[in-house]
């Protein structure tokens, strides 16, 4: 890491806060430990003061421990985005740990998943974050993730590919190979949710600088989770999960589409965070209470 001198620092630090950085010394540290040149630093300190979101100008946002790429025109992702991610993964594990029963005698086995790998799949993946956090905390899935935006896509296969899964450019599960049909233990979706007349509220990083379809949810911002939800019990292996990103204003209505297309849902959610995700569930007609 090229170590700048004091007085360029604090300038840095002047020109963010002259820009209207509120958290310019942060700012600052972040950008001065990227850079790779003087030029270089006062490229990104320019960018910056012109609007730039500041992972666009770093080129990557810490998510979930991850330092996750993300290129200019890519939706960055969230902070509240890191609960879905652990509902995903505690669901994960929770099916692995029910499939193991212990023997007896033997006292506690090391959890084993229900099948060699399981399949996780993350649609409108953006920059892969979702997909990417998840291979991280569980070795060993079979990782898809899809995106209808080219430059997400790019930049969605970098995130992912390190991560040992694939990624697919198209609308939805369009893209998707036929044969994850009936397999997928988790599918999480963060699809764009702001209702049309709510973008011009969005602060202007957002609003000018990521792309209108990773934001813009029609009318009532349930336009994307319509759809994921009406073709997500085909994709869903039987006890499968669909995790959709909302807000908690908008979850009744969410829960109502998951009903409406044959999953069980809940809502589950984190005030720290202000998260709200709604979970459904493909009926699993083998279990004990589905009978």
């Amino acid at each position: 890491m090229p170590v700048f001198p004091s007085p360029l620092t604090a300038s840095v630090i002047v020109r963010l806060r002259a820009a209207g950085c509120v958290f310019a010394e942060d700012e600052a540290e972040l950008i001065l430990s990227t850079a790779r040149t003087p030029a270089d630093l006062a490229a990104m300190v320019d960018r910056r003061a012109d609007g730039l979101p500041l992972e666009h100008v770093l080129g990557w946002a810490e998510f979930c421990g991850l330092r996750v790429a993300v290129d200019p025109g890519v939706f960055v992702p969230r902070r509240r985005t890191e609960f879905l991610v652990g509902e995903a993964a505690a669901l994960v594990r929770r099916a692995a740990c029910a499939a193991t029963p212990a023997r007896p005698g033997t006292g506690p086995v090391a959890v084993a998943f229900a099948r060699p790998r399981p399949v996780v799949v993350d649609l409108c993946c953006g920059s892969g974050a979702v997909g990417a956090a998840l291979a991280l905390v569980l070795d060993g899935i079979e990782l898809h993730a899809a995106d209808v935006e080219p430059a997400a896509v790019r930049c969605a296969r970098r995130n992912v590919a390190a991560a040992g899964g694939r990624v697919y450019q198209g609308d939805l599960y369009e893209p998707l190979p036929a044969e994850l049909r009936g397999r997928v233990d988790v599918l999480v979706a963060n699809a764009p949710y702001v209702p049309t007349e709510a973008i011009g509220l969005l602060p202007p990083e957002a609003r000018i600088h990521e792309p209108r379809v990773a934001l813009d949810g029609g009318a009532d911002g349930l336009d994307v989770q319509r759809r994921v939800t009406a073709e997500a019990r085909r994709w869903l292996a039987p006890g499968g999960h669909l995790l959709i990103e909302t807000s908690e204003r908008q979850a009744t209505r969410t829960m109502e589409t998951f009903i409406r297309n044959g999953l069980i849902p809940r809502v589950v959610g984190c005030e720290e965070l202000e998260a709200t995700v709604v979970i459904g569930t493909r009926p699993d007609p083998g279990s004990p209470g589905a009978r």
